[in-house]
């Protein structure tokens, strides 16, 4: 381990600030984003977000805080069981684990000046001294510390805890996994990245900010691989993530969320509404196995059918077979159109296809599960303290699902799971924002 001199990343570091803020940085939104991890004394093993901005940090952090939780107490039993020194321990290595993500080379972690640090005062984790804070001094007193080993990283943190706790420490995070991916790649990874990171008016992270978060990756699109619009090649998602994310947007089909994400490593999901990013879990490992056949071809099919009619057009079928790497010569193709649309309206329902190619059809989620949801806004909970909400979770049979558009949880999770039923344990929808 060896201290950067300040200048080596003074130019690293402007470029830092210009991606996230922009040209200039609002004092008000600085302000919101200015907290330290922390977690709640309602809730021992839950993250608190103070106000609404950086959930772009806080609910994937608390998504592998929750994945390791799952891994290691094997279930939910670790509700009761977090203690202080529990939450050091697993706060730092999921910041270590995202870290890892983004770089395989070498980790800079960014931290404050000594002096700095003096002149503003007792960094503790109390947000009601934020109004004091001063963006230019923040900046100003910003260093490097460049590692080779996690296992550095693992030591520094640990014995840093108390900056991490700190009002900077979801900032100083952040910068140090930027500085680690590397800000060029980054820029990079945007593609034509044309707004800040951080929304300059509503102070919300972007996109591309939740990704790099969740898959090590910057991108701005959230489908599997890559997709060639308008000749150019736009990247997504490389592989499958160790934890996923689903959206509201794609229920109002502004994207289109891809395998690796829908289907992660892991049953933990960070969840998005139009404003606030919360994360679902469940301790079924079930619901993450491998697709079936027949549950790849449901997916594949419904990729034709993005209006959701449970069918496609005749005209489709040929490309159905072929992205199931089924047969598709033409003439078989004309025959099979024939079969499956008899009364010639031009439509193939996806009942017909599923009895004709997969009559046997299996599928590797169970029917019943539990599922578990956390808010990091303790304004968004009834009684006005964060805790994990319980509910009881059924697929139904039906290739119809219900639509309550005032349900903006059941519209997220039918995104993944269409034909889900989702009772709460306390009669209370968990609230997405």
């Amino acid at each position: 381990m060896a201290e950067t001199v300040p200048a080596l990343f003074e130019q690293e570091l402007l470029g830092v600030k210009e991606l996230l803020w922009g040209a200039e940085i609002k004092q008000d939104i600085f302000q919101r984003w200015s907290q330290g991890f922390y977690f709640s004394s309602s809730e021992k093993s839950a993250l608190e977000q103070a106000k609404g901005g950086p959930c772009a940090i806080i609910a994937p952090v608390q998504a592998f805080i929750v994945k390791n939780l799952l891994l290691e107490y094997k279930g939910f039993h670790f509700r009761d069981r977090v203690t202080s020194e529990v939450q050091s321990r697993i706060l730092v290595r999921a910041l270590c684990e995202i870290l890892s993500q983004v770089s395989n080379r070498h980790f800079c972690v960014v931290h404050i000046d000594e002096s700095g640090a003096k002149r503003e005062g007792d960094r503790n984790k109390n947000l009601s001294d934020s109004q004091d804070i001063n963006a230019v001094q923040f900046h100003e007193d910003l260093r490097v510390i460049m590692f080779v080993t996690l296992g550095q990283v693992t030591k520094y943190y640990l014995d840093h805890i108390a900056a991490l706790q700190g009002k900077f420490g979801v900032l100083l995070f952040l910068y140090s996994v930027i500085l680690s991916r590397g800000l060029q790649r980054v820029k990079s990874e945007c593609f034509d990245l044309q707004e800040p990171l951080i929304d300059e008016t509503y102070g919300y992270g972007s996109q591309a900010l939740i990704n790099l978060m969740i898959s090590g990756r910057a991108t701005m699109y959230v489908w599997d691989h890559f997709q060639e619009i308008a000749g150019l090649t736009l990247m997504g998602i490389e592989k499958q993530s160790q934890v996923g994310f689903i959206t509201i947007m794609e229920y109002h089909r502004l994207c289109t969320v891809g395998s690796f994400y829908k289907n992660p490593i892991h049953p933990v999901w960070v969840l998005a509404s139009d404003t606030h990013l919360t994360v679902l879990f469940s301790d079924e490992r079930q619901l993450v196995s491998l697709e079936t056949k027949s549950e790849q071809a449901r997916r594949i099919f419904k990729r034709f059918d993005p209006e959701e009619n449970n069918f496609i057009s005749s005209d489709k079928l040929r490309d159905v077979l072929q992205a199931l790497n089924l047969v598709n010569e033409l003439e078989y193709v004309n025959i099979m159109k024939k079969k499956l649309d008899s009364e010639c309206l031009g439509i193939i329902l996806l009942s017909a296809f599923m009895d004709e190619f997969f009559p046997k059809e299996e599928s590797s989620t169970p029917d019943l599960f539990t599922l578990f949801h956390y808010n990091g806004l303790a304004q968004s909970h009834v009684n006005g303290q964060i805790q994990y909400h319980i509910g009881s979770a059924i697929l139904l049979e039906s290739d119809i699902k219900s639509v309550c558009e005032s349900n903006a949880m059941l519209t997220v999770l039918q995104t993944k799971w269409p034909n889900i039923e989702v009772n709460w344990c306390d009669g209370a929808t968990p609230s997405l924002n």
